[in-house]
């Protein structure tokens, strides 16, 4: 691929296109195959069948509605016959429970009731969970806890406008902010190949992972250098903390049990992005064999950023403000009552972010009115019980810094190891960098220290910085890193052996992109799939090498009544920053919005470089406007 991307006009080097496909055959079975389609007439160059595995499930709420049982249960709910057609349920992968196994292909069914179509149904939770055998399409079991719970008769409270107009209505002070371009946008795309300030890089995308960036390079004053072959969002795990059967059986794998591409929405100009919008529809394989096509799938702009750079000088006046922007990539995913919105952001310094805003519907359960959620969960409505949760995402970063030989060195800040009095460390002020090197894939399994400031460089050993005498090198900064809570030996931590630490570091392989497993429903934990069997006895070097990184970072759900009934957008960041990559500030030829020397302040020489927004304007008409005399980025006196 490397060779076709340096020459992509000699087609003699364009890799075969090969399609990876998955069949469920009626009765269970499963076959993983691949089929070339380069040729006229595709040949199947793989072809095996899996033994108790189960790929992404689909949807099973019709079958709940009219299963005698479940109708029942509802009935002892106090739901009537008459109602079940406002019964909802989430269907969710049964995770792992070992009285099914993992050859029968099932799904748990959280249930709720929803008394009018526009009423939220989380808030209305109901205490008995189906199983669903999807080769059957039948129930065939129900789940019924050992304290029962009845619907709860509380009055709703929704987030629809009709339901605020009735509380009170909306707000009425917020006037509205435009956001222009009014000569267009500084990106341009070439097919699914964007370049943006000096970056380009290809936007892939799906079924799974989603928004998929390949190639990505940043022309460096004439000199087009390779930073990552390819980033995606690979896989992720919601664990929750209830141990009453059968909540230890919710933890989603939302990545590999439904797929970020499939539950991704379709935008809409001016509410999901706002400005200059460019949209990238997705296409997959239906299950019919037909494709289905999702409109507006990735949205891409630009937004300001803030302050870029700047300095004043405090004996002069002189002053340079330069302003920020920054290039956003960006899908929304619905994972039945959670948003995800993914955002791949470019920064003009050569930073890329990864930024995961999350949004949507606290999954619920119900509370009798005289029970305590006790330690496990918060009562955020009357009848309403959210369970304590973390949501743990794993960024796979396959580095290509100035090549494919990269290394991954762990840095904390720590004083220094001489005692207060030494010649080295005489006043006791000294603190350093100190780096580890991980060079095996034991050696790196590592977890992030907030203390010593922990992060994760990707070097490159052979290109040397002229100044600072390092390795070029992209840093991970990330410092939302809950550990998984689950404890050693636990259905989860078997399960999700990615999220057992913070990094983790594997020698390349074409086949080894999902760290929870290829298939993923169902699977018991033992084995460990993913990550944990790669790496076996972590003996494989990991040094000068074609690596992947694997990092693990998220948040800690404690549910407040705040969150319902539906939470407002938390962001969980992180940064891939360059560190002795640039030889200096790569952002220097950015154009200033104002910028005075010394010797133009005193008059000596003209040129005052004014390009200050003139679309920016003063709040309050009466206002007034005090500078230094010098334009409107000057010092404060």
């Amino acid at each position: 691929m490397l060779a076709f991307l340096a020459s992509p006009s000699d087609e003699s080097l364009r890799p075969r296109r090969v399609a990876d496909i998955v069949v469920i055959v009626k009765g269970g079975s499963v076959y993983d195959g691949l089929v070339d389609l380069t040729d006229k007439t595709p040949s199947i160059t793989k072809w095996e069948l899996m033994d108790g595995v189960q790929p992404i499930l689909q949807a099973v709420e019709h079958v709940c509605r009219t299963d005698p049982g479940v109708i029942e249960q509802c009935r002892l709910s106090g739901i009537p016959p008459e109602d079940m057609h406002k019964v909802y349920c989430d269907p969710w992968t049964i995770g792992y429970d070992e009285r099914h196994g993992s050859k029968v292909r099932l799904q748990q069914a959280l249930m709720y009731y929803r008394p009018d179509v526009d009423t939220c149904q989380y808030q209305y939770p109901l205490d008995f969970c189906p199983i669903y055998d999807a080769d059957k399409e039948a129930i065939v079991a129900i789940d019924i806890p050992k304290t029962r719970r009845p619907l709860s008769k509380a009055q709703p409270i929704d987030y629809t406008p009709k339901a605020v107009e009735a509380a009170g209505g909306y707000r009425t002070n917020l006037k509205p902010i435009n956001i222009t371009q009014p000569e267009g946008v500084s990106f341009s795309l070439r097919g699914r190949e964007l370049e943006w300030q000096n970056w380009k890089f290809h936007i892939g995308f799906n079924y799974r992972e989603g928004i998929v960036l390949n190639n990505i390079s940043f022309n460096d004053q004439g000199t087009v250098r390779p930073i990552f072959y390819r980033l995606s969002l690979a896989e992720m795990v919601v664990p929750y903390g209830n141990p009453e059967h059968p909540h230890q059986r919710k933890h989603a794998f939302d990545l590999g049990e439904y797929g970020a591409g499939y539950m991704t929405n379709s935008l809409s100009l001016g509410c999901d992005c706002k400005g200059s919008i460019h949209y990238l529809d997705a296409d997959f394989p239906a299950r019919d064999g037909t494709t289905r096509t999702i409109k507006n799938a990735i949205c891409i702009h630009e937004e300001d950023a803030g302050i870029l750079f700047k300095h004043s000088d405090f004996r002069d006046d002189s002053v340079i403000v330069t302003r920020a922007r920054r290039l956003v990539v960006q899908q929304i995913f619905t994972a039945a009552n959670y948003e995800y919105a993914v955002q791949w952001i470019f920064h003009q310094d050569g930073t890329v972010q990864p930024e995961i805003r999350l949004t949507g519907i606290l999954n619920t359960y119900a509370l009798n009115h005289d029970e305590d959620a006790g330690p496990w969960g918060t009562c955020v409505y009357p009848g309403v019980n959210a369970h304590n949760h973390q949501h743990l995402f794993c960024l796979r970063v396959n580095p290509m810094i100035d090549g494919p030989n990269n290394t991954v060195n762990m840095v904390d800040t720590v004083p220094s190891d001489e005692p207060v009095g030494s010649p080295a460390n005489f006043y006791g002020n000294a603190f350093y960098a100190k780096k580890t090197k991980l060079d095996t894939a034991a050696k790196a399994k590592t977890d992030y220290n907030g203390a010593t400031s922990r992060t994760w460089e990707m070097v490159n050993e052979a290109s040397i910085h002229p100044y600072s005498k390092k390795p070029a090198s992209y840093k991970l900064v990330s410092r939302e890193v809950p550990g998984l809570l689950p404890k050693e030996g636990s259905l989860v931590w078997k399960r999700a052996g990615f999220a057992r630490h913070a990094v983790h570091v594997t020698k390349y392989k074409d086949d080894e992109l999902w760290p929870a497993g290829r298939h993923v429903p169902q699977t018991s934990g033992e084995p460990s799939r993913g990550l944990p069997e790669w790496i076996g006895d972590g003996s494989e070097s990991t040094a000068n090498t074609d690596i992947v990184l694997w990092h693990t970072f998220g948040l800690t759900h404690i549910p407040a009544p705040e969150d319902f009934p539906v939470m407002p957008a938390e962001p969980i960041t992180l940064l891939l920053r360059p560190r002795n990559f640039f030889r200096n500030n790569p952002v220097l030829d950015v154009p200033p919005s104002y910028a005075i020397t010394p010797s133009q302040v005193a008059g000596k020489s003209e040129g005052v470089y004014d390009a200050t927004d003139k679309m920016s304007k003063l709040a309050f008409a009466n206002g007034t406007s005090e500078t230094n005399g010098n334009g409107c980025c000057g010092s404060a006196k």
